[in-house]
């Protein structure tokens, strides 16, 4: 009997709940994207409710190749992240299993569900897109529904447009009606006007009855020779008048739907499964190369080299290279011909040559049945190479969720859902590229249907490697060492600025000199509140003199100090920072305004070597500018003080007008350094 270990057991019941709801979830998202995307053809037209619960079905049948990845990618990172998160996974890795025996039951999991979309790709797919497909050509081709509104033109009608002041909601009655017939031309309009009408539809519903009470009719004369006799110039244009007590108008008008033949499809790629594909692969190819052979036959006739059919050719072969070149060279010298034109007259009979060899070509060949014939080539080929890529698209978003959600350690819908549609979005747009380019034939098939793969597969083996080996690929304190050592700045220091007190060093209250209502107001206080005043004497604005007389009175009422770190800070550390700032920003400040001298006399004179030294300016000052503000940052966070709020407005600010601010910051980090001198 095959035994499942437990651990397995407990890594496929945490996923499989997960990839279902985010299969469903991103199914339905991407549905509701196609909804909206063809709304239009589906509004007005009077769908029954069957007609359009089979589109959505087929419609999201083939949309599967889309939400799987996504919901793959999803599911890994939440599960994976959800384990870390919980400390489960550092509980297993504790217990000496690797993050790649844990994911073993569900790279089998995963593998089983590619094979299983290959199979849906191939048998399934072909049939759905056909169905899928003819219902949705069906549908646009389905008129609109008669719906005519009261007080504006109505034109759903083919060669028609009506106009209803009202309309009677009890009798179906229309009111004050007015209807305009260019069915026969718009030089023989007629106009209908009439006091009521009633409209219906017949039971085929290929025509639109209409019952026109107390009315008239207009329309032109076409008796040719009243027209012939009139004046071009006439302004009056002679009409016919009709009136009517009861009038039956008969219109065209198919509002049925018909459901186009599935078989129209049947022979297009996207009916097929591999066997087919190859077979019409096999075939193309094989047209395609009878008529190259054909082409390369009628160009031979038609060169200028006709003189390789004679005879004397073919016998003298060397003898009549040597004589042919050297005649031809002697005749023409088609370098010399050329610089002797000037450059637009070059190019003048250069196009014309190209367009004569051009028309020629087409004249020749069947370039457009050819052309046609190579497109229907790359639409199989792609249509082949796409059942592969989904399958291989699904391993390769769990082998980048599943690490990447081990390395995050973050569960739920937040952190996973943002990370995964910005990789989702990565992958369809390259994919979507490589479709683009494989389809118009400026990449070979295989190469813009496999660049999504291949982008995304180093990725996934990266993430891979770092989760197994524990690597801290998001530790923002090792990204900001490497671009400080590329700056040329001290490496952030990681250390703890909190001391605990040493009881033997405070000393006695009577040896201070404070004043005494201080010591007054501080003996009044409990020792919890002390303690606060202790730790946070800063933000209460006291310096160390009152901190020591704090401490002595927390002596004299015999408290325990395991419980109080002082925050020391290093005033010698924070000056360092304040003065490289001032030394990076003065030099940022003399590289904005050369900046803006070399761009300006660049922009006058045009010169390349100007351009280039402001190219190299420009990447001065912001080097400067971006090591002047990482010292700011670590000179605040030497004197443990957050930033405000207005400082990323500061940066952007500065950026574009450096000198403005250069007096502001340093007034404002002077000011700091003054309230740590103590």
């Amino acid at each position: 009997m095959l035994k499942i270990k437990r651990l397995y057991t407990f890594i496929i019941q945490t996923f499989i709940p997960v990839f279902m709801m985010t299969f469903i979830i991103c199914l339905f998202i991407v549905l509701m994207q196609f909804i909206w995307r063809y709304v239009e053809d589906f509004v007005g037209k009077g769908l029954d409710n069957a007609v359009l619960a089979e589109l959505f079905l087929y419609a999201a049948l083939t949309l599967i190749p889309m939400a799987l990845p996504l919901s793959l990618l999803l599911a890994s990172l939440m599960a994976f992240g959800s384990l870390g998160e919980r400390l489960e996974l550092l509980a297993i890795k504790a217990s000496g299993v690797s993050l790649l025996k844990t994911m073993q039951p569900l790279i089998i999991l995963v593998a089983c569900i590619s094979i299983g979309a290959f199979f849906f790709q191939n048998e399934a797919m072909p049939r759905i897109q056909v169905k899928f497909r003819s219902l949705m050509i069906s549908i646009k081709q389905k008129s609109p529904e008669l719906d005519i509104p009261e007080g504006s033109f109505y034109s759903g009608i083919d060669n028609y447009s009506l106009y209803v002041k009202k309309k009677d909601p009890k009798t179906k009655m229309l009111k004050e009606v007015m209807i305009y017939d260019t069915s026969e031309g718009f030089d023989n309009m007629s106009v209908f006007v009439c006091d009521s009408a009633m409209m219906r539809i017949t039971e085929d519903k290929k025509y639109l009855l209409l019952n026109l009470y107390t009315g008239q009719r207009f329309a032109n004369f076409r008796q040719t020779d009243l027209t012939s006799n009139t004046s071009h110039n006439s302004q009056f244009v002679p009409y016919s008048r009709e009136n009517f007590i009861e009038k039956e108008i008969v219109i065209s008008f198919d509002s049925g739907f018909d459901r186009m033949d599935e078989s129209n499809l049947e022979g297009t790629q996207i009916s097929k499964n591999i066997a087919k594909l190859s077979h019409s692969i096999d075939s193309l190819n094989n047209r395609l190369d009878s008529i190259n052979v054909q082409d390369r036959k009628l160009l031979g006739k038609h060169t200028y080299l006709t003189y390789r059919n004679n005879e004397s050719y073919q016998k003298n072969k060397e003898s009549q290279i040597s004589q042919s070149k050297s005649k031809v060279s002697d005749k023409i010298n088609f370098d010399s011909l050329i610089n002797s034109f000037t450059l637009d007259e070059t190019s003048q009979y250069m196009s014309i040559a190209a367009s004569d060899a051009e028309n020629s070509r087409f004249n020749m060949m069947e370039v457009v049945p050819k052309t046609n014939m190579q497109r229907n080539v790359r639409l199989h080929q792609i249509e082949w190479h796409r059942k592969f890529v989904l399958s291989f698209a699904c391993l390769i978003f769990f082998f980048i969720g599943a690490p990447l959600g081990a390395i995050i350690r973050k569960g739920g819908l937040g952190m996973p859902v943002v990370v995964s549609v910005i990789l989702f979005i990565i992958y369809y747009i390259i994919d979507n590229v490589g479709y683009k380019l494989a389809r118009d034939g400026v990449w070979i098939v295989w190469q813009g249907m496999w660049l999504s793969s291949m982008v995304l597969f180093p990725l996934g083996v990266f993430l891979t490697y770092k989760a197994m080996n524990d690597s801290a690929l998001f530790n923002t304190e090792a990204y900001g060492n490497f671009f400080r050592k590329v700056l040329g700045l001290k490496k952030k220091a990681i250390y703890d600025n909190e001391a605990i007190i040493d009881e033997s060093t405070i000393p006695a209250l009577e040896t201070l000199n404070a004043d005494p209502s201080i010591i007054a107001s501080l003996e009044s206080m409990n020792i919890d509140t002390l303690k606060d005043v202790a730790k946070n004497h800063q933000q209460y604005g006291y310096g160390t003199d009152t901190l020591d007389v704090v401490l002595s009175v927390l002596k004299m009422k015999g408290a325990s100090f395991f419980d109080i770190k002082i925050k020391r800070l290093d005033y010698n550390e924070a000056m360092g920072y304040y003065s490289a700032f001032l030394k990076n920003y003065k030099i940022a400040i003399i590289g904005y305004f050369a900046v803006l001298i070399l761009w300006l006399l660049q922009i006058i004179i045009k010169s390349d070597i100007l351009s280039f030294a402001a190219f190299v300016a420009t990447l001065g000052y912001i080097g400067c500018y971006i090591k002047s503000f990482i010292c700011y940052f670590d000179f605040y966070r030497s004197i443990d003080k957050k930033l405000k709020k207005n400082n990323p407005r500061i940066m952007i600010f500065s950026f574009f007008c450096i000198w403005g601010l250069y007096k502001y910051l340093k007034k404002q980090m002077r000011s700091e350094l003054e309230n740590i001198k103590w």
